[in-house]
């Protein structure tokens, strides 16, 4: 049985299907994050952790060759501090409760472009499965703001220097060297990449549900190693960043080479 729901909070989809969910960005054209999308993936995690007919979550985007381009910046710009710290109150601390009390595997499968906030959004999964033509990459930096949520996972996952020399450069890299840099667990080629995600789904689907969800409480418990502190420190990083002139004066330039 499938069931199929667009959610009206800011272009996710959410559907359910041989036991497997698929929550999918549908923001056009490069599922940039606004605080109504953020919310939006967090309610429909909610919505899973709910759903006794999901028993794995995929978490994808509907626009091909973008996963999701991190932050929609150029709306901050003239920003409240407030509403900065709102949305990265949703995008840090709220997406990991979300992720935490999920209680059954989740996989990030991602399609193309992963940068910044898109880089949080998959790292938050248990799982990344990676189309073999994906980069990502930390572009903060160049706009004078830290990539602070990364400070606080990143080293854990690729260690120390290797995260630095990414984190302080913002260059782009791609699945090859995201596979052998064990940030991501594995690389297929772009058109199998669905099936493949739907595979090692159906996989973590097939066990036991009580098993898995005990299994996973205690997983996020031994891992956590005071991440969740880390996040809500990287709030502050962020915001003061913010606020200094040099950002607001790089993001008016980022803006007008969109345009």
């Amino acid at each position: 049985m499938k069931t199929v729901d667009e959610m009206a909070d800011g272009g996710v989809n959410y559907s359910v299907e041989a036991g497997i969910a698929r929550i999918a960005l549908n923001r056009p054209p490069v599922n940039a994050i606004t605080p109504a999308l953020i919310k939006g993936i967090i309610a429909a995690l909610n919505r899973a952790a709910r759903d006794d007919a999901a028993r794995a979550v995929l978490l994808c985007s509907a626009v091909p060759g973008r996963f999701c381009a991190g932050l929609d910046l150029p709306p901050l710009i003239d920003a409240e501090p407030a509403a900065v710290r709102a949305i990265l109150l949703d995008l840090y601390p709220g997406l990991n409760e979300a992720q935490y009390a999920l209680g059954k595997p989740s996989i990030a499968v991602v399609n193309g472009t992963a940068r910044g906030g898109g880089m949080t959004l998959a790292i938050s999964c248990d799982v990344i499965i990676a189309a073999d033509d994906a980069t990502f990459g930390y572009p903060e930096i160049d706009l004078a703001l830290p990539p602070a949520i990364h400070f606080a996972h990143l080293p854990r996952i690729i260690g120390r220097h290797r995260a630095f020399e990414l984190l302080f450069s913002g260059r782009s890299f791609g699945a090859a060297e995201a596979l052998e840099l064990g940030l991501v667990s594995q690389v297929v080629p772009a058109d199998r990449l669905d099936a493949a995600a739907h595979a090692l789904a159906a996989t973590f689907a097939a066990k036991p549900a009580a098993a898995v969800r005990q299994a996973r409480a205690a997983f996020m418990r031994q891992n956590d190693l005071d991440y969740r502190r880390s996040v809500a420190v990287a709030v502050e990083d962020f915001c003061t960043a913010f606020a200094a002139p040099e950002v607001a004066e790089r993001l008016r330039a980022f803006a007008a080479r969109k345009k």
